[in-house]
């Protein structure tokens, strides 16, 4: 659910848990005071900052820099689809999942495979 008022304002921390950036409000905290959220452009100094629609946030996640706009404000932290239209993604996904083990079996590869891919990934040999 959406908060339809206009000039409605809700807490950073709040608005992360909400949107399923955080699982608690007490990690979408610790999130924000240690530096990892920016609003438009300006780190946030505290969670209880006002988040309104139209804000750009800015999220530094594992192995990844999110930026996103805020679209709306949640009422609760709901299911996965009402959280994701809280927000408009504004990166680029890129996949920089390394490529899957060269086995051209089917299934689990077995003991003498494992082998023969471990041999083939040391270095020096060819």
């Amino acid at each position: 659910m959406t908060n339809p008022v206009p000039g409605a304002r809700l807490r950073l921390d709040k608005w992360l848990v909400h949107a399923r950036f955080c699982k608690t409000r007490s990690l979408a905290a610790a999130q924000v005071t240690a530096g990892h959220v920016r609003v438009n452009g300006v780190r946030a100094q505290k969670p209880a900052q006002a988040v309104t629609p139209g804000d750009v946030l800015t999220l530094a996640q594992p192995n990844l820099v999110r930026v996103v706009r805020v679209e709306a404000l949640g009422l609760r932290r709901g299911p996965a689809r009402e959280a994701q239209m809280l927000y408009t993604e504004l990166t680029e996904t890129r996949d920089d999942a390394p490529p899957n083990p060269r086995f051209e079996g089917k299934g689990r590869p077995g003991k003498r495979d494992r082998r023969a891919l471990d041999l083939s990934r040391r270095p020096g040999t060819d």
